[in-house]
């Protein structure tokens, strides 16, 4: 019985909050999946191209794998609103990477976010780098160095100023050159308070937020989430935040002391349900149905047994009290929001 009014009262959020009506209004973003896995999936690593419909020019969030994971949407198809025009000697998947990537927004600079930024950046075009400082300094110092590679960026030693870094202040909102997007960059704590970053990012009247890596607040001893939510919460009850793109690196199990500043489904739950009751303290099991909710950053193991990406999927769907869509992106597809 109690399971049943809990979905009467998911379905009447459906209908009161407009969600179910989404798909009717047609997609406001597209996203096309280079990478959406962790740690150890060197070909598989967090990569999102962003567009809106219609458009052909992208904003990569993050660059862990994007030559690689160009080639699996290419040959999906996923790419067909950006091909190289008919004069042009290129690739489909290198047009794509020099014209049709405008630019780029790094949430933090661990390889895994950044490798395919620093592999590609022999063959790549002049663009904007986008982050928060501590970002910045960390690819200026350790990255685009001369040392580690070449400096490609636009700041420290002898610049080559291709990627011409652009500092985003946290909560304001910055155009992106070459598009009709503007993004709002906050503060992640991705264990023991390293800076990580949320991406709110504006087309049009529409929102969508992609977080990089981050742990729970709870365990970062952090407000870093919970102030990305503060921002969300009224796009939500709006109707203008079409989808959230958040991680969930392990499956449950782990202590809090072995999360590295990552989440789990219960973890993950944990925090939509913190988000729900900010944006309807009244009646927040109902205030988050039918958003769509992207999975990140899920680890492969080297164990036997059920992989950690079916593990889970299970877990959160078994989890799913508040009716939200969860979606658990795969290499080289196309989403819509």
């Amino acid at each position: 019985m109690k399971k049943s009014l809990a979905r009467w009262f998911i379905l009447a959020g459906l209908v009161a909050s407009g969600f179910a009506s989404c798909g009717a209004r047609g997609p406001a973003f597209s996203v096309v999946v280079l990478g959406c896995e962790g740690g150890l999936a060197e070909g598989n690593l967090s990569c999102y191209l962003l567009t809106r419909p219609g458009s052909g020019s992208y904003v990569a969030l993050d660059a862990g794998t994007v030559l690689g994971g160009l080639r699996q949407a290419v040959a999906q198809g996923s790419l067909n609103d950006c091909k190289p025009t008919r004069e042009s000697n290129q690739s489909h998947e290198g047009w794509v990477l020099r014209q049709g990537i405008k630019a780029y927004l790094v949430s933090h600079a661990h390889i895994d976010h950044v490798s395919g930024l620093v592999i590609d950046s022999t063959d790549d075009t002049a663009k904007p780098l986008l982050g928060l400082n501590p970002t910045i300094d960390d690819l200026r110092d350790h990255l685009f160095n001369w040392k580690t590679w070449p400096n490609f960026g636009s700041e420290g030693e002898r610049p080559l100023n291709q990627y011409r870094y652009q500092r985003l202040t946290e909560g304001e909102s910055r155009s992106i050159e070459a598009t009709d997007l503007q993004v709002q960059a906050f503060t992640l704590s991705h264990s023991n308070h390293y800076p990580s970053s949320a991406f709110l990012i504006r087309g049009g009247e529409h929102y969508l937020l992609y977080c990089g890596d981050t742990g729970p607040d709870e365990v970062e001893k952090s407000d870093g989430l919970q102030r990305v939510w503060a921002a969300s919460a009224p796009l939500i009850r709006e109707g203008r935040l079409r989808g959230i793109m958040l991680e969930s690196s392990y499956p449950d199990g782990r202590e809090p002391g072995q999360l590295f500043g990552h989440l789990t489904p219960e973890w993950l739950m944990k925090e939509l349900h913190r988000l729900a009751e900010t944006v309807n303290p009244g009646r927040p099991q109902t205030a988050l149905a039918g958003l769509k909710v992207a999975v990140t950053h899920i680890k492969p193991s080297l164990e036997k047994g059920k992989p950690p990406r079916q593990l889970v999927e299970e877990q959160l769907r078994q989890r799913n009290d508040l009716g939200v869509e969860f979606v658990f992106p795969e290499q080289g597809q196309r989403l819509n929001f």
